[in-house]
């Protein structure tokens, strides 16, 4: 019996891992059906992009698709940032560590700022230098 209790809380941590994993895929698999819809996509925990053409689209993942989607025109964007732990960077030296990374978007217009949050810095410094040419 005493062995049986100290097995349980393995069981439980088992049980926990099999829900976050299966939790993940559930995320995954919306993102895949609602990536369909454009020219480049990105998923990770954090975010989920968008672009097609010149409209880029982002919002939160879930396991029924993203949510809190907003959309704008690249032909709307002033400036394009890249930031790792709220300090702007220069992507041809990019930190190797940092915890807060965001691409950066600054509109011609208005006072107006999104950030859109990465959980790698490569993948952010490829996302920059690809809008970047875009944008150009």
């Amino acid at each position: 019996m005493e062995r049986g209790l100290l097995w349980l809380p393995l069981l439980a941590v088992f049980m926990g891992l099999a829900w976050s994993g299966w939790n993940e895929y559930q995320k995954l698999e919306a993102y895949q059906a609602w990536a369909t819809n454009f020219d480049k996509a990105k998923y990770d925990i954090y975010a989920v992009l968008g672009l097609k053409e010149a409209d880029l689209t982002w919002g939160k993942p879930t396991r029924k698709g993203p949510i809190n989607l907003q959309t704008f025109s690249l032909n709307e964007v002033a400036s394009l940032g890249l930031f790792v732990d709220n300090q702007a960077i220069d992507p041809n030296i990019p930190p190797e560590k940092g915890k807060a990374i965001a691409l950066e978007f600054r509109f011609k217009n208005s006072a107006k700022i999104v950030q859109i949050p990465f959980t790698e810095i490569s993948l952010a410094v490829r996302w920059y230098n690809y809008l970047q040419s875009l944008m150009q």
